[in-house]
């Protein structure tokens, strides 16, 4: 039961970011003094940190995030591998290579996206499905629904030390969603984990017609 705890903490907190105690307590129905017991289990062996934030009455909130070590506990698809494989393929064909490789897994998870969407009928459907598909992958996917669209939410990145060491990837992956949701749809990436965002997220709206694709 404890280790399953632990488990739910490091979830809530790689998925919904920085929390108190309380807010975690609330959101996983384990009372507070547990999760401060594993919290503080945790924050000793340096997977979370803790920041006191003043509000404008009454106490300090302490506000319980996850560390670098903490994100680490996610895992990134054998990250030392494909990296040294990245490299390999670089020093033997260069960068025309690289964006080979890349185009050719954009093609081949296009086409595996397009066959799971087959049935879909409206860009809210496409949006959840691909949502599924990506949390299936490891991304921790999530949608959000506004007014005017959706937001995809990616909490994790499960191949982050790729997409470090050739950012080529993420472009590859913004021009992969905008080819999969269709014509009718605008997509437009507003957080990016590589550049110091928590998590990747992107805005989705229906296109208007005769709006420039972007």
């Amino acid at each position: 039961m404890a280790d399953r705890t632990r488990t739910r903490l490091l979830n809530a907190l790689k998925s919904s970011g920085p929390q108190t105690a309380a807010d975690l307590a609330g959101d996983l129905s384990v009372t507070s003094v547990a999760v401060r017991q594993h919290l503080d289990g945790m924050h000793g062996e340096g997977l979370v940190d803790f920041e006191d934030v003043k509000g404008s009455v009454g106490r300090p909130k302490r506000v319980w995030g996850l560390t670098a070590a903490g994100h680490q506990q996610f895992p990134d698809s054998h990250s030392t591998l494909i990296v040294g494989l990245l490299e390999g393929l670089s020093d033997l064909y260069g960068n025309e290579g690289l964006e080979s490789l890349i185009a050719h897994r954009e093609a081949k998870t296009g086409k595996l996206y397009k066959d799971a969407m087959r049935e879909t009928t409206d860009l809210g459907s496409r949006v959840e499905v691909l949502a599924d598909l990506r949390s299936r992958e490891g991304y921790m996917a999530e949608v959000i629904r506004e007014d005017d669209g959706f937001l995809l939410v990616e909490n994790h990145c499960s191949i982050c030390a790729a997409a470090t060491a050739c950012q080529g990837f993420c472009r590859s992956e913004l021009s992969l969603f905008k080819d999969v949701l269709g014509p009718d749809a605008t997509v437009e990436r507003i957080e990016h984990l590589l550049s110091g965002d928590r998590r990747c997220m992107y805005r989705i709206t229906p296109r208007v017609q005769g709006e420039t694709v972007r």
